[in-house]
């Protein structure tokens, strides 16, 4: 029961990354058709084939009308589908999606849009048949073209939110992120510098662009100029951007750089007016620091995490690659046939290398000033510990006697012989201290024969006072 409710859920996602941003578009260019026919008071007759190839120009998918190419499409509509692509497939994706889920989220996003070409280009062929000037595109570069858009987006959408694990589960090295951010920055700032010098050209020649708004004068035709001009912008800043880096660009036989501009015949599209005329002034040449900026933030993204010296500028040529690849890639969709004038773009011999080199030689100078480079830690080998020398085997410590105790000295006895006098037969042999033999005259001679009863004295008792016992008197 609740599995239910999820794969619903998980339906409607799908269904809306397959024909969310698709729809979306094929709405706003039927309704811009349906107002241009209304005022212009044409029929609805051909409405559905000029919906479908409006649609297909979005993708950058030719539109040939009267034997002529429209081939150079505005940018502004790709790059919004790229957004709006994008931005459904990552709201689709989870950070912990599985690869299964992922799969079916891409293939949403690449199956729908597909489908909805193969019917507008059966609706084109329709319409070939009743508008002769209306041909049908090739298929095959029509697919192309629309595969291209939301492979774009779709990988974009999904490595928002799932790349950092993509490439933490990989052996490509941690650096890579930061390289991609860095290029990103780098492209953000070329192009919104060049933007930023495009506004200033078209105020510079104002006049210029209101000679231009000159060929109609309805009020309608006006607004479609600005919408005309407003959509080709991007494409317009492509070009200056090409010219910042030291490349150059063209509308037909007309030539635009840095350095020199070759004159020509340029569409009546107001936007235009932002192109440099002959003869070019020396402050154009100043526009080459528009590339040197942009290689400066592509430098300071790369520094933002210290790296040592060869990590650190493989980070910055795999930016700089990739951010001339996404430049290459702009010039490549802003160009294209344009009828009578002829081929419209940039250089593309010249424009990438260009860029590349911009961000590789300014870039790495900033690096390295900005201390994007540091030094690889030897590892510290630790001394190895000295063997120990074996310890002497302690001298036995001489027996000490202990001194005796004066107490005890007495009950000690020195020895002493003493030779025997013939006179005196009687002298004691042994002496209790031997330091007073010498020094104190032999004591009394005691007779060790002699009776020791003899020495006690017995005083006269009267025979009344005669008891068993005798008393007797202290001893000598």
């Amino acid at each position: 029961m609740e599995s239910r409710p999820v794969g619903a859920r998980q339906a409607r996602e799908l269904l809306r990354v397959a024909f969310g941003p698709s729809v979306v578009a094929l709405v706003i260019i039927a309704a811009v058709v349906l107002l241009q026919l209304l005022i212009a008071n044409s029929d609805m007759t051909g409405a559905f084939g000029a919906i479908a190839s409006m649609w297909l120009g979005v993708h950058q998918v030719p539109v040939s009308i009267g034997g002529r190419e429209l081939g150079v499409m505005p940018l502004l509509p790709v790059l919004a589908m790229v957004w709006g692509t994008a931005r459904t497939t990552a709201a689709a994706t989870a950070p912990n999606s599985s690869w299964f889920v992922t799969r079916w989220v891409v293939a949403s996003a690449l199956g729908g849009p597909l489908l909805i070409a193969a019917i507008l280009l059966a609706v084109i062929h329709d319409a070939a048949s009743v508008i002769t000037e209306l041909q049908t595109p090739n298929a095959l570069r029509a697919f192309c073209g629309v595969l291209a858009v939301h492979a774009i987006g779709a990988v974009i959408g999904v490595a928002s939110k799932i790349g950092r694990r993509t490439l933490a589960a990989s052996p490509l090295p941690n650096w890579l992120p930061d390289a991609f951010r860095a290029a990103a920055a780098g492209v953000l700032a070329l192009f919104g510098l060049s933007g930023v010098v495009t506004a200033a050209s078209l105020v510079v020649h104002w006049g210029t662009m209101h000679d231009l708004y000159a060929i109609t004068d309805t009020v309608f035709g006006q607004f479609s100029l600005t919408v005309l001009s407003m959509l080709y912008i991007p494409n317009v800043i492509v070009g200056t951007s090409a010219i910042a880096v030291g490349s150059s660009a063209h509308v037909g036989l007309a030539t635009f750089s840095s350095f020199t501009v070759f004159g020509g015949d340029i569409p009546a599209v107001p936007v235009l007016a932002a192109v440099p005329a002959p003869p070019l002034g020396p402050v154009w040449v100043a526009l080459l620091i528009v590339g040197a900026a942009s290689a400066v933030a592509v430098g300071q993204q790369c520094a933002r995490r210290p790296l040592p010296v060869l990590p650190a500028l493989a980070k910055l040529v795999v930016a700089a690659a990739v951010a001339a690849a996404a430049m290459a890639l702009l010039g490549y969709a802003g160009g294209g046939r344009l009828g009578n004038f002829g081929d419209v773009g940039v250089d593309q011999a010249t424009f990438a290398p260009a860029v590349f080199l911009w961000f590789v030689g300014i870039g790495g100078l900033t690096v390295s000033m900005a201390g994007g480079f540091s030094r690889r830690r030897r590892p510290v080998v630790a001394p190895a510990a000295p063997v120990p020398e074996p310890e002497p085997e302690p001298e036995p410590e001489p027996e000490v006697e202990p001194e005796p105790d004066p107490e005890d000295e007495a009950a000690f006895v020195d020895v002493e012989e003493v030779p025997l006098d013939a006179d005196e037969p009687d002298q004691p042999i042994v002496s209790w201290h031997s330091e007073d033999t010498g020094a104190h005259p032999a004591g009394p001679v005691v007779d060790l024969h002699d009776d020791p009863e003899d020495h006690f004295i017995v005083d006269e008792i009267a025979d009344e006072d005669v008891s068993g016992d005798k008393p007797r008197d202290k001893a000598d």
